[in-house]
């Protein structure tokens, strides 16, 4: 079997670091990279000698042009900011290229299903990273959850308060078109684990919602879920203890499950699922798609559901 080559978008994004990790674990090679920022030192870390590319129109002609070579692309990962995501899953499958994509896979759920038709004319493979199903304190709590008669019904509250400084909202996160707004951005990939334990989705009801936080209810098939998220650190609860910027809690019937760590090789495993042939698809990844678009756009309304025990801290 050769070795495997990579290419790389958005290779000065905050992830990028872990999927070059990724790249290198797998026995691959980072063939090319591109970003128009030229922030990317972190690549000397992994691949120094991969061609970097600022300028789109010549990292795609170096992508053709490496077809019938040596240094023909396997996969193509993308960290490139949410609302580009799109575009760049076209660019690769229409390369005859597989990709490997960040979340959340697509800003608008519209967009799936340029993205199935693309898929089926090319015949390559979009894989979204969704490493929350392979924590390992998520996978027991989903073999729990199983264990248990299937018509029992979980109460549980989900909070996750990520600070983030006035650079956020300056950045293409900060705009609700580019990024999805706040329960996009930081949330998508918690929705996903939700449905993932608790089944489908029955109703979802949005208590609280502004360009930093959000909050509200989802009734899933074995789960009511209080949630809450911010990226306002004043709104990390009074006995977080000094220097924590970020509080992560899930509780289920009271019990808290511990998830802050064991994120470190969750990425590479992704990778090894995607070369296995058992990479999370369109359809897997689809379902969160949907709902925080609907979380986006649904009117706020306090009287249906059950409110999360923060969401007062929000609203005063």
């Amino acid at each position: 079997m050769k070795n495997l080559n990579y290419s790389l978008i958005g290779a000065a994004g905050y992830i990028a670091p872990r999927h070059m990790k990724a790249m290198n674990a797998t026995g691959g090679t980072l063939v090319s990279a591109y970003d128009p920022s030229d922030s990317v030192g972190i690549i000397d870390s992994h691949f120094p000698d991969a061609p970097f590319f600022t300028d789109f129109e010549n990292y795609s002609a170096d992508v053709v042009n490496s077809k019938n070579s040596d240094q023909a692309i396997d996969y193509i990962g993308i960290c490139s900011p949410n609302y580009l995501h799109d575009a760049h899953m076209r660019f690769g499958l229409r390369s005859g290229v597989d990709v490997i994509c960040e979340k959340p896979l697509v800003v608008d759920p519209a967009s799936l299903a340029g993205l199935y038709r693309v898929e089926k004319e090319t015949g390559k493979k979009i894989n979204c990273i969704l490493q929350l199903r392979l924590h390992p304190a998520i996978l027991d709590l989903k073999a729990l959850i199983d264990s248990k008669p299937a018509d029992e019904i979980f109460d549980v509250d989900l909070t996750y308060i990520t600070s983030r400084g006035a650079w956020y909202q300056a950045s293409w996160k900060g705009d609700e078109r580019k990024s999805g707004g706040i329960a996009t951005n930081i949330g998508v990939h918690f929705y996903d684990m939700l449905s993932f334990i608790f089944g489908d989705l029955q109703d979802s009801f949005v208590h609280f919602r502004s360009h930093d936080s959000a909050a509200g209810y989802l009734q899933f098939a074995k789960a009511r879920v209080r949630w809450l998220l911010s990226i306002n650190r004043n709104n990390l609860p009074a006995n977080t203890p000094q220097g924590q910027t970020t509080y992560r809690s899930i509780a289920v019937n009271g019990d808290e499950i511990e998830f802050s760590g064991g994120f470190t090789d969750l990425h590479t495993q992704s990778y090894e699922r995607v070369l296995a042939g058992d990479g999370f698809s369109l359809a897997t990844v689809e379902p969160s798609i949907q709902l925080v678009s609907q979380i986006m756009k649904s009117p706020i309304d306090t009287s249906l559901g059950e409110k999360h025990p923060m969401l007062s801290n929000l609203t005063s």
